[in-house]
């Protein structure tokens, strides 16, 4: 009795290891995708000879599609059942990235990331959710460290890889990539998870799924395209804020109203859930804003190379790791709202140092920043993670964790498009600021004429002089950036107190 007790014990642990890797190959190939393409936008703009604005649908029709697509999740599994859907998600997604890298035209590309974006919404959701259910809850808080390690690291080590491989093979091979993932991870869920309940009888609200797909891609559409059409001064921009306002007003109005919403608002009334949506937003921000701040940053007025530039943002995503492994270990010994502190701290910290950067700071300087940045990212989202599902009921895990992940990418990309808008705005104050002191009196122009630095008298030195000027005046800007990411941390402070019970204890 006891060896055939003990044998399904190391039979369930097998299951277990073997469902994690394959549900984190999964992930990691899902996060890796949202910002590997990046890098090798600029080699498909002059593979496919198109201009800087049509080479982005590449990004945006990926973008656009999986956050539509995102909450159909919990519907989808619970009609077809959560395995067979992991599955054919996988399947799709990995056979759209062969399609991606084999593309010949940009029409070809756009419609192949479309569909990695549709393929591709559901698998970080679904990996959450399988963890959650596959591990006892006193060991969530290891499974949410194994899961966060494939949902922040990929991201962060994307362009590094992304770099690489165009660099030494082909563009192409930031979708080919994609494939050995792919193959082990279907082997792995088809092998070892088993299949979930199916509730047959569950409605499709369509009209709630309309309106919802409607207000997420009209504002995906908005923040992707919005520097570029120049925001609101664009009418297609325009519309598409008045769709985003006119149609999630339209659905919130309809969850509360209909017999079986598209998403039921009774899982909102989980306070711990609620606040959880809040900070995961603000994590979203914070995630991505200045890894797209600093590769510009670092290339246009430090004049760092492609490789080198992931090769110095890299090690942020081992401090992401390293605060995982420590709070998967300890996340039923101490509060988890310290963790979430602690990182919190850090992070400002970070920003703050960021905010003293010029074009000399040393490269050990940026890495030393990305560290104790990447350390706080860690200590956040594994507890965030865990306690935001703590006490929610689990009939509302599938949906749960996919707004959970859209409300992240929602706040990642409202984050990218604040600091690129507020970056260039203050570029231009900051040039016209420095400009004011450009005139005949200033001391410092004229010991710069004596020394021979620029000829005001010829268009060469007037272009040379404007060139310093703009520099100074982005650096700048970048720095009064790094300074509003800062303080959005430090608003994010207060949601901690928000959070009920003993964190540690829901944890467990």
């Amino acid at each position: 009795m006891a060896l055939t007790q003990s044998l399904k014990t190391e039979d369930a642990g097998t299951n277990r290891i073997m469902i994690t890797i394959s549900v984190m190959l999964a992930t990691i190939m899902q996060a890796l995708d949202t910002t590997i393409a990046n890098v090798a936008l600029p080699h498909m703009k002059g593979a496919m000879g198109t201009t800087q604005d049509q080479i982005s649908w590449v990004l945006t029709s990926y973008i656009v599609a999986a956050a539509i697509c995102m909450p159909l999740t919990g519907v989808l599994a619970a009609k077809i059942g959560r395995k067979r859907l992991f599955m054919w998600s996988v399947v799709g997604f990995t056979v759209s990235s062969i399609l991606c890298g084999a593309a010949q035209s940009l029409d070809q590309i756009v419609l192949f990331r479309l569909l990695q974006g549709v393929f591709g919404a559901s698998l970080v959701p679904l990996s959450q959710s399988v963890l959650l259910d596959t591990y006892p809850k006193e060991k969530h808080g290891s499974a949410m460290a194994m899961w966060g390690v494939g949902v922040m690291v990929g991201p962060i080590l994307g362009p590094y890889l992304g770099g690489l491989l165009t660099e030494y093979y082909s563009w192409r091979w930031v979708f080919y990539i994609n494939v050995p993932f792919g193959i082990v991870a279907w082997l792995g869920l088809a092998g070892f998870l088993e299949e979930s309940k199916l509730d047959k009888k569950r409605s499709f609200d369509v009209y709630g799924f309309v309106l919802l797909g409607i207000a997420i891609g009209s504002l995906q559409m908005m923040l992707d395209r919005g520097e570029s059409q120049n925001w609101f001064a664009s009418l297609e921009v325009t519309i598409e804020g008045l769709l985003t306002i006119v149609c999630g007003t339209m659905f919130l109005a309809h969850i509360f109203t209909h017999s079986h919403p598209f998403i039921d608002p009774k899982m909102f009334r989980d306070r711990n859930f609620s606040v959880g949506m809040v900070f995961i937003f603000i994590v979203g921000i914070i995630l991505l804003s200045s890894m797209a701040l600093l590769p510009p940053f670092m290339s246009s007025l430090m004049g760092y190379p492609v490789v080198d530039i992931g090769a110095i943002l890299a090690p942020r995503g081992f401090g992401t790791m390293a605060a995982m492994i420590i709070v998967g270990r300890l996340a039923n010994k101490i509060d988890a709202r310290l963790f979430i502190t602690l990182g919190l701290v850090l992070i400002t910290y970070s920003m703050w140092e960021m905010t003293l950067f010029t074009t000399d700071v040393t490269a050990w300087d940026i890495i030393r920043t990305g560290l104790v940045q990447g350390t706080g990212l860690g200590f956040i989202f594994v507890p965030l993670s865990t306690i935001s599902f703590a006490t929610l009921d689990p009939k509302y895990r599938n949906e749960g964790t996919s707004m959970f992940s859209l409300l992240r990418n929602i706040g990642s990309s409202i984050g990218i498009s604040v600091v690129t808008t507020y970056l260039a705005q203050r570029t231009q104050i900051n040039h016209a600021a420095f400009a004011d002191y450009i005139n005949p009196f200033s001391l410092g122009l004229q010991l710069a004429q004596e020394q021979g630095a620029y000829n005001m008298t010829t268009a060469a030195g007037l272009a040379a002089l404007n060139q310093v000027v703009t520099g100074q005046a982005a650096t700048l800007g970048y720095l009064q950036d790094f300074r509003l990411m800062m303080w959005v941390t430090v608003a994010a402070l207060p949601l901690v107190f928000l959070l009920k019970g003993k964190a540690k204890q829901a944890i467990a």
